[in-house]
């Protein structure tokens, strides 16, 4: 089964700007990793097999691109033991906010953070 990446394209005078869905994964993940409070992303159960059958589900994180080019993320974080988990979520909903629609100019509608566990420091 081939790799399917789904792209955010705009635009332009000249022609379109296509945004693949790997780069809004990387500027995710750098957002989230500046947070903070924050230990990791984290991938939940069974995602080391999916990333081996192709599923991008391994990173921590799934992209969703609507119809009107705006964007859905689902982040899932491991918090620093002794950080208040809602402030720190919410400090990752701002930052990823801020970060994607910054460098790609496209909105971003809802950022979910899942808190999928404590790590000790």
């Amino acid at each position: 089964m081939a790799d399917f990446k789904q792209y955010i394209t705009q635009v332009q005078e000249n022609g379109n700007v296509m945004i693949s869905e790997d780069v809004v994964t990387t500027i995710v993940a750098q957002a989230v990793a500046e947070v903070e409070g924050v230990a990791s992303l984290s991938t939940k159960v069974g995602a080391d097999i999916a990333e081996l059958i192709g599923k991008n589900l391994g990173k921590g994180m799934k992209i969703y691109i609507n119809e009107d080019n705006t964007l859905v993320i689902d982040c899932n974080v491991t918090v620093k033991y002794g950080f208040a988990v809602v402030e720190v979520a919410q400090a990752v909903q701002q930052a990823v906010t801020g970060a994607v629609e910054s460098m790609t100019g496209v909105k971003v509608n809802q950022v979910n953070v899942n808190i999928c566990g404590i790590a000790r420091q």
